[in-house]
């Protein structure tokens, strides 16, 4: 963004009815009426919106003032009825949302503005001063729970001689002062300690919704004024009520809890945050006058040649000019070891800087580095909710309702036998049966294996994924660019008379050269290896088709008025020539006249193929090759790497087809292809993988992407997928048993509030640590050699 934004206070009026109008009360919001302002924190969806006016914008924004689901469910609401919000998604436990809406119908302060007035305001994901605040946010939290925890302290030293005096050992007096002093230290507890609780419960009340703020604060609430009430009248009807030492025991335990709450939350769920945080603020760019001067990243275009000094973060991706480093890209290719970048190595955004500085030219910024991509990858993550998770909202809102209806009950239960007893039977049913844990159990889980799965280098596009991993049986995998290396090598080469073997490289380099399919790459490199320079020949026009092959024009450089020359390249059938005899890989080129060249490619299988390959199946999974190439050629690749179900010839349809006759056996069925011809067969997958630095990762079709070409990630991705569903249940039986164990004991009026607190606490805390354990790395899988 060109400026960091800071809202004014949200007021309660309500917006203006006109779509692009912005209150005056709101005028803080105007700056992001500004298109330029717009890709700071969102993007255009579908290619529209590109000049900022009309079409569709997708945007990532903060929330501030979430807790849980109904929260979640409170900022959805809100936003869904401005008119020209299309879509809403927020997550509680990331505590972002992301909205779609159309710049033709409403601008981004309308929707800023119907947030505040709702209670919750948003940040853009791009803040400059987010960082800060949350840092500010986290420093005021601390301040609250040592408050809580100091005065929790003196009052209990107050309230223990009541606990263990005999009957004539304290003067009325003396207990009477012991209840004022604790009465004064409960109050720094109620209003700076509570007001969290007391904020967030009002703005629910005013917007006629039930959060899980309410309860707590109605049992704060009662036993405050119970406890008054008896410190005031100690011979009414109330005098022997007083649990000053219960509420301040109660507040420090909850604020504990949520202390650490938050603290693992951001732990195992921050790989998103840590890596939208790579990037620099400022870079030293050369000038005209040959002179570094630092600027912002934003002012950098293609082409600008910089310094990036030890420590500091590649700001673009670009070449390296002068100098040589080592680099550490972990979150971006998955390799966790420094790499080497000397003079003309490729740099990425976000990849850190580690030894010495170095030159580097500028040849992609933005949205078009490869940085930018992974982050549109995690941040739509972070954003979805998985089945589980939905159906756990869902029950949250109506849990919250019976609780209430609960604690009623309980009070007018015991009123008859007590009436100061009834109401902290109400408070410890408020207190104890609050669904925080149910409402954490399964997004707390998913995001710390989506945050462990990116540390390693597997980026998950779709948390549902995860369950979907966990259930399947059956693991097809592509060969080329997938089993195999990204890139095979050119053999030899067959030509027709007349057409000398260079010449015919030259031709299937200049119409591959816009391709990102293996054989396409193997061509272009072969023919770069060998003059270092372009094709003579000028791509006027090409045409991919998946799993066939390439078809297009090309005209001699500096010839306008020649005549283009027809071209094809891909396999046999496409060529319509005849296959050699030979059971190596193979692609063709051929024109209207028919046959010109035939190519051999050699591949290799991946160095850790064979142990990925046995680690799948000693975790019960039936192992398949599905691939394009020749029978012979696909059976060898599967009999190296341990693959006896082997099956090649196959189109895309037919790849397609074998897919869902496993399907309708009633398997559940994974993917591994290269991303770019098995677009079909990886949307109708169960689950599905892409694999290779080459796939452009924003349109991939899979649901995890493997960042560097590691097979290993495969099999350890199904592991932490089943780990991760193992946690899920987990919780969500602890959530579930935790209320049927409780509640009846606190309706009974066995359970104190102070320990319904510790219960509250603890339940959400229990749920945190065992997602938690999902971020740390699993045990190796024992997996067989070649």
């Amino acid at each position: 963004m060109q400026a960091a934004f800071q809202p004014a206070a949200p007021s309660s009026a309500s917006p203006s009815s006109s779509p692009h109008a912005t209150p005056p009360q709101h005028a803080a919001w105007a700056l992001l009426d500004d298109p330029a302002e717009w890709p700071a924190f969102g993007r255009p969806v579908d290619g529209q919106g590109d000049e900022g006016q009309g079409g569709r914008w997708e945007s990532q924004v903060v929330v501030e003032g979430m807790h849980c689901a109904a929260c979640a469910f409170s900022v959805e609401n809100a936003l869904s009825q401005v008119p020209g919000v299309l879509e809403v998604d927020v997550n509680a436990a990331t505590r972002r949302a992301r909205v779609v809406w159309s710049a033709a119908a409403v601008k981004p302060s309308r929707w800023f503005a119907a947030s505040a007035a709702a209670g919750y305001r948003l940040l853009p994901a791009a803040d400059l001063f987010l960082r800060a605040r949350r840092t500010r946010e986290a420093r005021l939290a601390l301040w609250r729970w040592l408050v809580a925890g100091f005065c929790m302290m003196q009052v209990m030293m107050y309230a223990y001689p009541a606990y263990v005096a005999e009957p004539g050992d304290m003067t009325a007096d003396a207990a009477q002062l012991l209840r004022w002093a604790s009465w004064v230290l409960t109050l720094p507890v109620l209003l700076f300690s509570c007001s969290p609780f007391f904020r967030s419960a009002l703005r629910d009340l005013r917007a006629r919704r039930v959060g899980m703020d309410l309860p707590v604060a109605l049992g704060i609430a009662i036993t405050f004024v119970v406890s008054t009430a008896a410190t005031f009248d100690p011979t009414g009807p109330l005098g022997s009520e007083v649990y000053f030492d219960s509420l301040t025991m109660f507040v420090f335990f909850l604020l504990t809890g949520r202390w650490l709450e938050a603290r693992l939350r951001d732990r195992t769920a921050g790989a998103l945050e840590a890596l939208m945080n790579r990037l620099p603020d400022s870079v030293e760019r050369l000038g005209a006058d040959g002179e570094f001067t630092r600027v912002a990243v934003r002012r950098l275009a293609a082409g600008d040649v910089v310094r990036v000094l030890p420590g500091e973060a590649f700001p673009a991706d670009g070449v390296v000019l002068e100098g040589e480093t080592a680099a550490d890209e972990a979150l971006l290719t998955g390799e966790s070891r420094p790499v080497s970048r000397g003079c003309g190595a490729r740099v990425l955004a976000g990849s850190h800087n580690l030894s010495s500085a170095v030159r580097v030219r500028i040849d992609a910024v933005g949205d078009d580095t490869r940085f930018a991509q992974i982050v549109a990858l995690m941040e739509n993550a972070s954003l979805q909710k998985p089945r589980l998770a939905r159906l756990a909202d869902r029950a949250a809102r109506p849990f919250l309702a019976a609780v209430l209806a609960a604690a009623a009950a309980a009070a007018a239960l015991w009123w008859h036998i007590d009436p100061g007893k009834a109401l902290m039977v109400a408070v410890s049913v408020l207190i104890v049966t609050c669904p925080c844990a149910l409402s954490l159990a399964t997004p707390a889980a998913m995001l710390a294996s989506a945050g462990a799965l990116a540390r390693r280098g597997v980026m998950v596009r779709n948390l549902q994924a995860l369950e979907a991993l966990a259930a399947i049986d059956t693991l097809v995998f592509d060969k080329t660019g997938t089993l195999t290396g990204e890139t095979p090598r050119l053999g030899r080469v067959y030509c027709r008379q007349g057409m000398r073997p260079g010449d015919a490289v030259e031709l299937a380099a200049a119409l591959g050269q816009r391709s990102l399919h293996p054989a396409s790459r193997a061509m272009t490199a072969a023919w770069a290896a060998q003059f270092r320079s372009p094709p003579a020949w000028e791509l006027l026009q090409v045409t991919e088709h998946g799993g066939l092959g390439l078809e297009g024009r090309v005209r001699r450089r500096g010839l306008a008025d020649a005549e283009a020359w027809r071209l094809r390249l891909g396999s046999a059938a496409f060529c319509g020539v005849q296959p050699l005899d030979i059971e190596s890989a193979q692609i063709h080129l051929s024109d209207p006249k028919g046959w010109i060249a035939s190519f051999v490619l050699n591949e290799e299988l991946r160095p850790d193929a064979c142990d990925a390959v046995a680690a799948l199946k000693a975790q019960a999974l039936a192992v398949r090759l599905l691939s394009g190439d020749r029978a012979a050629a696909a059976c060898e690749i599967g009999r190296q790497a341990g693959i006896h179900a082997v099956q090649g010839d196959c189109s895309p349809e037919s790849k397609l087809g074998t897919l869902r006759e496993l399907q309708a056996e009633g398997h559940r069925v994974g993917m591994v292809g290269d991303g770019l011809n098995d677009g079909p067969v990886l949307a109708h997958a169960d689950a599905s993988f892409a694999m290779g630095n080459a796939v452009p990762l924003a349109q991939a079709r899979a649901d995890f992407v493997v960042l560097g070409g590691a097979l290993g990630a495969v099999p350890a991705a199904v592991a932490q997928a089943r780990r991760t569903l193992r946690v899920v249940r987990q919780n969500l039986w602890w959530a579930a048993g935790y209320n049927a164990l409780c509640v009846p004991v606190a309706l009974a009026g066995w359970l104190p509030a102070w320990l319904a607190g510790l219960g509250m606490a603890a339940s959400s805390l229990a749920v945190v640590f065992n997602a938690a354990r999902l971020a740390l790395p699993a045990g190796k899988s024992e997996s067989g050699g070649c």
